[in-house]
């Protein structure tokens, strides 16, 4: 190295107190986005409330898997409709603000809901409880997309924000599964319920206080033309041909018979694998997501849309049909570890082309949209799959695991994208 290679360059002098406060929005951004879905990871109704809800379900009201699935399922549809929240952000300002506000509303919401569930057991009206902390989450990811999506694009960190996001989510789920299946273990079926809403409860607050202090927003009016704008956006959202793309795959990919409360079952009843297991289980597919969001970038980084989601594709499929060899302990380790690791590839890679992709000023319906579409087919996967375990398979998870394979083995791709790389000016 020479020395003018070592002296600073004057001509970007200039640039530097710009730098400086772009890395000091993206850090506080990054602050925030972790925080988020931290508090995701522990509050959706998959998170840490889950084993035990479902143990309960099961044991206290004899549940068969078929009818567990269908209760669980009645939580989705907050997210199936995440799109709504963000058209009514996107076009209306609630106290000034499109995110901040609803960010805040619906964090209070939560709270108050799980604190709710600690002291509730009728199945009807856990319900209705643990539906209204369904929906505020629901809320509250939307309008974290849209931050996302809006300073992704202006700041080109799109990548860097997604893998963030998952990061965090994952460290949440890991954690959330071990103390879930820890709470199953020690704790009556209720207690187990109640204390898990208690834990979640204190969650969301953490959303406010970061809502307050890390999202850049500016306070806007409600006018003709602000409006006029909005629905352009939203217009073009439906013009893109990427954004059609991006959805067929999401759908396809995530629409194979689901076969997770029978796994649950068979893992119970089956294998007699105790519950605190089965809570690490949960953890040890979450660690495959981790693992996968701090090698996105540098192992795969560099390879075309088209490939990373066939590679992905393969190793799902090859992953879904390993588990024919699921006997034990040691393999239920390295089968979820695997699953966790192809399911991160796929949804880094399209989610980060998807925030690119988001047209100005609709970025919350479109970004949502994507979103719920994952939404969707998980739940219609996850009902298949328990109904073909429930009445066609006799409560045999091999055949299940069998269609499972062969339904996403036969999914083609075929992308064409401008772009050389996913998300090309994300995250760099």
């Amino acid at each position: 190295m020479n020395a003018a290679e070592t002296r600073p360059d004057a001509t970007a002098s200039p640039l530097l107190p710009a730098q400086t406060d772009e890395r000091r929005m993206v850090n506080r951004l990054l602050v925030f986005f972790g925080i988020v879905y931290v508090v995701e990871g522990l509050g959706q109704v998959v998170g840490l409330i889950a084993q035990p809800l479902t143990y309960y379900l099961k044991e206290v009201q004899g549940f068969t898997a078929l009818q567990v699935t269908a209760f669980i399922t009645l939580f989705n549809v907050p997210w199936v409709i995440k799109p709504v929240y963000g058209l009514v952000s996107d076009f209306l300002p609630l106290f000034g603000y499109r995110r901040k506000s609803y960010l805040l509303i619906a964090n209070v919401t939560a709270v108050g809901g799980f604190f709710w569930v600690t002291q509730i057991t009728s199945p009807g009206m856990l319900l209705f409880a643990l539906m209204l902390t369904a929906y505020a989450m629901a809320i509250s990811s939307t309008l974290c997309g849209a931050v996302l999506v809006e300073n992704g694009q202006r700041l080109h960190e799109s990548g860097t924000f997604v893998n963030q996001q998952w990061l965090w989510f994952n460290v949440a789920a890991m954690i959330a599964a071990i103390v879930g299946g820890q709470l199953v273990q020690h704790l009556t079926a209720s207690s187990a319920l109640h204390v898990a809403a208690g834990i979640v409860g204190v969650a969301p607050i953490a959303v406010i206080l970061g809502t307050l202090t890390f999202v850049p927003e500016q306070k806007v009016a409600i006018d003709v033309a602000g409006m006029r704008r909005t629905f352009d956006g939203l217009l073009s959202a439906f013009k893109r041909r990427e954004l059609w793309l991006i959805a067929v795959f999401i759908f396809l990919y995530y629409f194979s018979p689901g076969f997770a409360t029978p796994l649950y079952f068979h893992m119970t009843d089956t294998l007699k694998f105790s519950q605190g297991y089965i809570g690490i289980l949960g953890s040890i597919a979450s660690a495959g997501w981790v693992v996968g969001a701090l090698l996105y970038r540098r192992i795969f980084g560099d390879l075309s849309l088209k490939t990373l989601l066939n590679v992905s594709i393969a190793f799902g499929t090859v992953t879904t049909a390993a588990y024919l060899l699921l006997g034990g302990e040691v393999s239920a380790a390295v089968l979820n570890f695997c699953s966790g690791f192809a399911a991160m590839l796929a949804t880094v890679a399209t989610l980060t082309l998807a925030a690119d992709y988001c047209p100005p000023r609709a970025e919350g319906f479109a970004f949502a949209v994507l979103m719920s579409i994952i939404n969707l087919a998980n739940t219609a996967a996850d009902n298949a799959g328990s109904f073909l375990f429930t009445h066609v398979f006799n409560n045999n998870l091999t055949p299940l695991v069998l269609v499972s394979a062969a339904v996403l083995a036969r999914l083609m791709i075929d992308i064409k994208t401008t772009k050389a790389k996913p998300s090309a000016r994300g995250g760099q």
